[in-house]
């Protein structure tokens, strides 16, 4: 069973954030440029690489991933200051998203290397994270076909919407960024841009869904459980 250090870094600044898990990929990299030419047995016996699993949340922003195109950001310069909002390019995958306060930020930095070497597959288990946590509170959670996050309603035509984005980057198969979870995250951001580059589907938080905010300590407790179980591994 892998050992993966939790930290919860509380409300901090987007770039910070992106900082810190640049640092920490970095020192994974760095291990394994270390590891070329050497035998297994050797590799064993040097230092390893190291999993974290990182939980946050932002003051208002949006990012762009690597994927996206400026025109879904509705705003201008002018009215981003007006509203407090900072902007990122980042080196995500996936289009614009939004983050701000009420909103559990998860970025898990892995080294899929001792897990498996399937992108897809990982996805598909963070989203599961997220089915199993939001199901706590009687939410029913959904994959929709062609799209990446965590749905309500996916089946249903015109009733499709997002309660949790995803977008992760991945190099020499250790990855960072992550998801966004809305609890009781203020909707009302996400009218000023198109979300995830889709103009037909709606986006939802925890706390539209059930009528009542929630307390996030426990939602954060959740997702912990949930990861650990997914994954298979220790949080320490």
């Amino acid at each position: 069973m892998q050992k993966v250090k939790f930290e919860d870094w509380g409300r901090i600044e987007y770039g910070a954030a992106w900082d810190r898990q640049e640092a920490l990929l970095k020192e994974n990299l760095e291990v394994k440029a270390s590891w070329f030419g050497k035998t297994e047995d050797e590799k064993d016996k040097t230092i390893d690489t190291r999993h974290h699993f990182l939980l946050c949340e932002h003051p208002h922003v949006y990012t762009l991933g690597k994927s996206g195109v400026m025109e879904n950001l509705l705003l201008n310069d002018t009215r981003l200051r007006e509203l407090d909002v900072t902007f990122y390019k980042t080196n995500r995958g996936g289009d614009i998203t939004y983050h701000g306060p009420q909103q559990i930020v998860g970025y898990p930095i892995l080294d899929l290397e001792k897990f498996y070497t399937d992108l897809g597959k990982y996805m598909r288990g963070l989203e599961e994270v997220i089915i199993r946590t939001i199901a706590h509170w009687g939410i029913q959670g959904e994959r929709l076909q062609g799209a990446t996050g965590v749905w309500i309603d996916a089946d249903k035509k015109g009733k499709e919407r997002k309660i949790c984005a995803m977008g992760v980057r991945c190099s020499r198969w250790v990855t960072m960024h992550g998801f966004a979870l809305n609890v009781n995250t203020d909707l009302n951001y996400f009218g000023y841009i198109v979300p995830c580059g889709i103009t037909d589907k709606g986006v939802t938080s925890m706390q539209k869904e059930l009528g009542g905010a929630l307390d996030q300590e426990l939602v954060k407790q959740e997702l912990r459980k949930n990861f650990e179980a997914v994954f298979e591994v220790q949080l320490y």
